[in-house]
């Protein structure tokens, strides 16, 4: 009412000395204007005005944002719109991500008499910083040429995917060319402490691949047989990939299938919010921690 005051009479008398009178300060005051714009802007955007904002937003995502993450995004982008509007609009209009879906990933084959890593992660899916502990996995894309493998290197730090490669047979050198090049693009610290975590797979267990974490100076660690929780930030992964670009698709040949997912990958680092990490992407989450350090240091 007090503010309500002052700007009726601020042509009468001078709006310091409305502030004083009444007992309130000239910062609160003009809060209160602000709000009372962005309340007058989020009045003047008709329903049909945000459609077009909440449409653009889901097809740049290509389906695969709910309303919570369109909602931040038309937030990100400076539109002030409460996310029960939202959620409402996409309700009413059948907007929606794509929907989850059971993918049976059949690729870890424990049956050998191969070393096996104790399982030193045990769960610890949360660390303080990068390159401390990176998960490592891989599962199966179907074309019209045959199967195509995926392995990937997750910094468990950003959910940050650092590495990764595809070819058509699950051999060993799949994954000792994901780790060589999360190891290449990230060059983390020999003195630090850097684990590896993955599961009982004879690509994980080779003398070959043990042989590059030895000389990396990376610890390993692996799951507990037919446990693939120990590894769920992997198994998310490739279910939010399949589930948000390529199920529905038909690839006539291997090449389309990595295309597709290599544009998925960079996507995923660069642009997808995720909500373990308050909805920022991988990158934007490395970025804000470095500022963060950097601020401290100084």
């Amino acid at each position: 009412m007090k503010y309500a005051f002052i700007q009726r009479h601020k042509r009468v008398w001078p709006i310091r000395v409305q502030c004083r009178v009444l007992r309130v300060s000239v910062s609160g005051y003009h809060q209160h204007l602000v709000r009372l714009r962005e309340i007058a802007q989020r009045r003047h955007l008709s329903n049909e005005a945000l459609l077009v904002h909440i449409s653009a937003a889901y097809a740049e995502n290509r389906g695969a944002y709910g309303w919570p993450r369109i909602w931040r995004q038309l937030r990100a982008q400076g539109i002030r719109v409460g996310k029960q509007r939202v959620q409402r609009l996409m309700q009413q209009h059948g907007i929606r991500a794509r929907g989850k879906r059971r993918f049976r990933v059949t690729t870890t084959d424990s049956r050998h008499d191969l070393p096996i890593a104790p399982n030193l992660l045990n769960r610890n899916f949360t660390v303080a910083a990068p390159n401390q502990a990176w998960v490592g996995d891989l599962t199966y894309i179907a074309t019209e040429e045959g199967w195509l493998f995926l392995a990937v290197v997750i910094d468990l730090f950003s959910r940050r995917v650092v590495g990764w490669s595809m070819q058509p047979d699950m051999r060993r050198d799949l994954v000792i060319d994901a780790l060589e090049m999360a190891w290449f693009q990230r060059r983390p610290d020999r003195k630090a402490e850097l684990m590896f975590h993955s599961d009982r797979g004879s690509q994980y267990a080779s003398d070959d691949f043990s042989k590059v974490l030895k000389q990396c100076g990376i610890t390993p660690s692996m799951s507990r047989k037919g446990n693939c929780w120990d590894n769920a930030c992997s198994e998310t992964l490739f279910g939010s990939l399949k589930v948000e670009r390529l199920h529905g698709q038909r690839f006539e040949t291997i090449r389309q299938a990595k295309d597709e997912t290599i544009a998925w990958l960079l996507w995923y680092n660069q642009t997808r919010m995720h909500s373990t990490l308050h909805y920022a992407s991988p990158m934007q989450f490395e970025k804000d921690w470095m500022d963060a350090t950097v601020k401290i240091a100084a």
